[in-house]
């Protein structure tokens, strides 16, 4: 439910992007406390006592140990401003997933444009005359980018991918990239900063997946013109499968795909 606030003025203006988006949802998480939290191999999930429920890509935690969060069993009750301060951790990508999942659970109550529904690759109209940089192995999206006939480079740390290019490499073809399509692990990764700032002059600029957090406010004044996430439809049947170890491909029956264009 969308609620009534103050708006923050400083919220999308300068600072980290995962700053800006504290920022925006700070007001909506006062009085708010954490419900239930799932950190799943493939993807964690965070539900408020507002039963709001946000989902995001599970960072490899640091522990080198058998527990990966030092507060585990203490976490539900918690107030959700303090979750969501996780996500600015510097040392901790696991922390920064449960800020992230709180954050995309916040950000429900906010106001924001209609989204529209249907495949990012057909919103952007990508053609042949196009050159696109593929941050993260996005698998399904591979045959029809190629059958477009546009130049087509992939940027993935998991070097075992077939056809990648590794960051380092990378940096030409984002300079040079007409449309830029960037995974939002890259927010729980901390390199989303610096990927926006490699980008030349690109036509769209589009961060992609079920992290995506979906408030064109905290993107303000940067490149990005698509976020492509998701909306949770059924939440007990992502929790379950959250907690089961599934990855997108299992929870998208039950997750609806949306795109706004800022």
């Amino acid at each position: 439910m969308l609620i009534q606030i103050r708006e923050n003025k400083n919220a999308g203006k300068g600072g980290s992007v995962q700053r800006r988006i504290i920022d925006c949802v700070k007001p909506v998480s006062e009085g708010v406390h954490v419900a239930d939290v799932r950190i799943g191999l493939g993807y964690t999930s965070v539900r408020l006592d507002n039963g709001s429920i946000g989902i995001a890509w599970t960072a490899q935690s640091p522990s080198r140990s058998c527990t990966h969060e030092a507060k585990a069993g203490t976490l539900v009750g918690k107030p959700a401003g303090e979750f969501l301060e996780m996500l600015a951790n510097n040392h901790n990508y696991l922390a920064r997933t449960l800020g992230l999942a709180t954050a995309n659970a916040l950000a429900t109550a906010l106001p924001r444009p209609e989204a529209t529904v249907g495949d990012i690759l057909d919103i952007v109209s990508i053609h042949a005359g196009d050159h696109v940089v593929m941050v993260g192995y996005f698998g399904p999206l591979l045959s029809k980018l190629r059958a477009t006939g546009c130049k087509l480079d992939i940027l993935e740390l998991k070097t075992d991918k077939p056809g990648t290019l590794s960051p380092e490499e990378g940096e030409a073809p984002l300079a040079a990239c007409s449309v830029a399509i960037i995974t939002a692990t890259s927010i729980i990764t901390g390199k989303l900063d610096a990927l926006l700032a490699s980008l030349g002059k690109p036509r769209a600029v589009v961060i992609l997946g079920p992290s995506t957090f979906m408030y064109p406010r905290a993107f303000a004044e940067t490149p990005v013109t698509h976020l492509a996430g998701t909306r949770v439809r059924n939440v007990q049947a992502v929790e379950k499968i959250v907690s089961e170890g599934g990855g997108t491909m299992i929870l998208k029956q039950y997750l609806d795909f949306e795109t706004i264009c800022l």
